[in-house]
């Protein structure tokens, strides 16, 4: 039987997976506990104390603890510790679930950031739009950035591939120099 395996690239360790480029830096970010939140935003907000609007693509979030907004009924709520909040659904009208198992977290900085992002989308990176979920290198993804750095969330069955690309593209950036 042939060993489909093979085709796919194998995932770094990504304890210390790191790609660095003059001017841009490249790593995963571990530990973050992250929530998907659906239904009645402002009743998540009076419920759990956060802000229910959540930044877009490109938005800047601040702190420990801050929410992307994915669509007009949709967060991803971020966290460097688990939130006090359980997974389910809550009768003032909204459902949690917890996601941190699901995806894989990158951030990138460096002053060739913005040449980075314009070989992942087409949309400007100086421009924040109402949702940070978008097309970035041919996949879905949720980008935002948090405090200085661009943080890119993607499924994690989707994680070796966009290492792959990254790679690529922190190569082409290194070779424009």
């Amino acid at each position: 039987m042939r060993d489909l395996a093979e085709k796919w690239s194998a995932a770094p360790d990504w304890q210390s997976a790191t790609i660095n480029a003059p001017g841009f830096v490249m790593s995963a970010v571990l530990g973050l506990d992250q929530l998907l939140v659906s239904g009645d935003l402002d009743a998540w907000a009076r419920l759990s104390g956060m802000d229910g609007t959540g930044v877009g693509a490109f938005g800047a979030a601040q702190g420990d603890r801050y929410a992307a907004r994915l669509a007009r009924d949709r967060l991803l709520v971020v966290s460097n510790a688990p939130l006090a909040i359980a997974a389910g659904w809550y009768a003032e009208g909204f459902a949690v679930t917890a996601i941190s198992a699901g995806l894989q977290v990158f951030e990138a900085e460096g002053a060739a950031l913005d040449a980075f992002i314009a070989r992942g989308t087409t949309l400007d990176p100086r421009q924040s739009s109402a949702s940070a979920a978008l097309s970035f290198a041919g996949i879905s993804a949720i980008v935002y950035r948090h405090e200085s750095k661009l943080r890119i969330h993607v499924d994690r069955g989707l994680a070796a591939y966009l290492w792959t690309w990254m790679e690529q593209a922190a190569g082409h950036i290194a070779a424009d120099d």
